[in-house]
Parts: structure tokens; sequence; C-alpha cells
């Protein structure tokens, strides 16, 4: 070495090994991002239909919803609500259809739809109301 230039190996050692974890972190975190991206199969339930239907609501907002309907008659909702992909699964009702997930109940009848959030205080208004279905 040539005098003057003192390299310092314990702190590349050190620069090294912390380039190394954050390389790590960042391909953990793509692929559990790619992960979360993949489509939810079961493969002992099996598909009959599915359909997109979107609908405008009161307020001026609009939801997308993908209706999945079984071989074995069940039936699913999958709908975005506060940022959240939820998938909402048909439970029996007394009018129209009703799906379930989390706290939220989607319950349609004909071309409307009300989005309720069972948590919220008995006489709040839906979170999403007076949804009408774009006609096709």
């Amino acid at each position: 070495m040539s005098p003057g230039v003192r390299i310092d190996f314990e702190y590349m050692d050190m620069a090294n090994r912390m380039m190394k974890k954050t390389v790590a972190v960042m391909l953990a975190s793509l692929v559990a991002q790619a992960a979360l991206a993949m489509p939810l199969t079961v493969p002992q339930i099996q598909t009959a239909s599915t359909q997109t239907t979107r609908y405008d609501c009161k307020d001026g907002k609009s939801v997308s919803v993908q209706y999945t309907n079984t071989r074995n008659r069940q039936s699913f909702a999958a709908l975005t609500v506060d940022g959240r992909k939820l998938l909402f699964v048909n439970v029996i009702a007394g009018s129209g259809a009703r799906y379930v997930a989390d706290r939220y109940t989607w319950w349609t009848k004909g071309p409307q739809a009300n989005l309720y959030d069972e948590m919220a205080a008995k006489d709040s208004p839906p979170l999403l109301a007076d949804c009408e279905a774009r006609k096709k």
C-alpha cells in the first residue's frame, strides 16, 4: 500500500453485511407483494361462473364487484372496502342476496345494493348507499 492510504477492512466488512441485509429485505418485500397479487385458488371448489358488475352509488361513489358462483352452489362477491380487497360469502337473506366479510355486509336486491358496516351505530347510514348496477 502507498503511504497515506489506509483501508478500514472492518468498516468495509460491516458495510458489505448491511448491503446484503438491505438486498435481502428488498427481495423478501418483492416476493411478499407478488404473493399478495396472486389470485386465490381453492382446487376443491370449482368455479362455475364469474361476473363483474359495476355499481354507481349515492354521493357519486362507485364500486366494482366480482361475483363468483361455484359448482357446489356457493356464491362469493369480491370488492374493495376502505382500501382492502375482501372476499364476501353469500349467507341466508330474507330478500335479495346478502354477502358478509369481516364486519361488512353487501346486500343486493335486483340491480340495487348497499354496503353496511355492522360495527357502526344502528342508525348509521350504509357506507355505500343506493347503489345501482350499470346497464351492460
